[in-house]
Parts: structure tokens; sequence; C-alpha cells
């Protein structure tokens, strides 16, 4: 008889406890469906795109400018030709000065004259050669720095475009005077709205 009691209350619990979870999960429904429709989404608003980072890098680096374009900052596409063509600029430059001075130490060693007329002599020829070739490679270095950050910044700006910043998730700072003596409590407090 008891164990007829024991199994007859242990189904009486299953039971009972089943009906319970049911109707908290149906309340855990009810509850989502009415959050679900309490939200009120941007007609702006877009889905993550993982791949736009990527698209933006890969425009970037098929045409300087054209990541930012893809991501909407035009402002910045002029920026990234003047800094290549600076850099284009004093390569050209060096160039020309490093071919002048490299002419005229060859006609030197020939026994041309040369269009320095002896005003300069031998070592100096040969250390403007350095110079110039040292500022032709250092030119080539900045332009090609440049064309890589066009391309980061593509790409940085492209993942942060991703990110919510609204003004709910902004820092307001807020001073509190002590009522007893007049002087401002420093500290500091981070609240959080959900």
């Amino acid at each position: 008889m008891k164990i007829k009691t024991l199994i007859s209350t242990g189904l009486f619990l299953l039971f009972f406890s089943a009906i319970s979870i049911a109707q908290e999960d149906s309340l855990a429904v009810e509850q989502l469906g009415e959050v679900r429709d309490s939200i009120n989404l941007d007609e702006d608003y877009e889905p993550y795109n993982a791949l736009a980072p990527a698209k933006a890098a890969f425009y970037s680096a098929i045409l300087p400018g054209l990541g930012q374009a893809y991501n909407g900052q035009y402002w910045k596409i002029p920026i990234a030709y003047i800094g290549l063509g600076i850099g284009v600029y004093f390569y050209i430059n060096n160039d020309d000065q490093y071919n002048r001075y490299r002419d005229a130490y060859k006609d030197r060693l020939a026994g041309r004259e040369d269009e320095f007329l002896g005003r300069i002599s031998t070592d100096r020829l040969i250390n403007a050669q350095e110079f110039y070739q040292r500022n032709k490679e250092i030119s080539i270095l900045v332009t090609a720095g440049i064309y890589i950050l066009n391309i980061i910044d593509a790409n940085v700006t492209a993942h942060l475009q991703q990110f919510n910043v609204n003004e709910d998730l902004s820092f307001k700072p807020k001073m509190n005077y002590d009522v007893l003596t007049g002087k401002p409590n420093y500290g500091m407090s981070l609240n959080y709205n959900f």
C-alpha cells in the first residue's frame, strides 16, 4: 500500500510541476512578445554587415579614396590624394636632383666639363648623390605609408560605423555640493540605463 501511495504522490507532483513549468513558459513567451512589440527600431537601422570592413579596405587598396567613398566620408578623399601627391612630388624632385649630381659626377670622371665647373668638389658631388638617393627612398616610404594608412582608415571606419552611438551612451558629469560646508564633493559614478 505504501508503494502505491508513493507512486501516486510522485505522479501527482510530477504532473503539477509540468503544468506550472508550462504556464511559466507561456508567460515568458507572452512577455517576450510584449518586449518585441515595445522595441522601436529606427527606419534607417541596418543589420550588422561583417564584410563591410573588408570591402572598404579592398576598395581603398584598388583605388585610394574609394573605401572612404564607400563609407560615406567623402571629405577624406582629398586628404588621401594630397598626401600621396606630396610623396610623389618629393620623389620626382629628389630623383631629378640625384640625376643632376650623378651626371655631373660622371662627366667629371670622364674628363668632360660638368655643369658646376669646379665650384663643387668631387666629394661634395658624391655626398649630394647620397643625400638625394636617401631622400628618394624616404619619399617612397612616406608614399607607401600614406597608401597603407588610407587602407587602414577605410577598414577601421567601416568597423566603427556599425556601433550604436546615441544619446543613451553618453557621459554626463555632475557636481555635488556638500550641504553643510558648501564645498564640492569629488567622486565619480557610472549610471547605465537599460
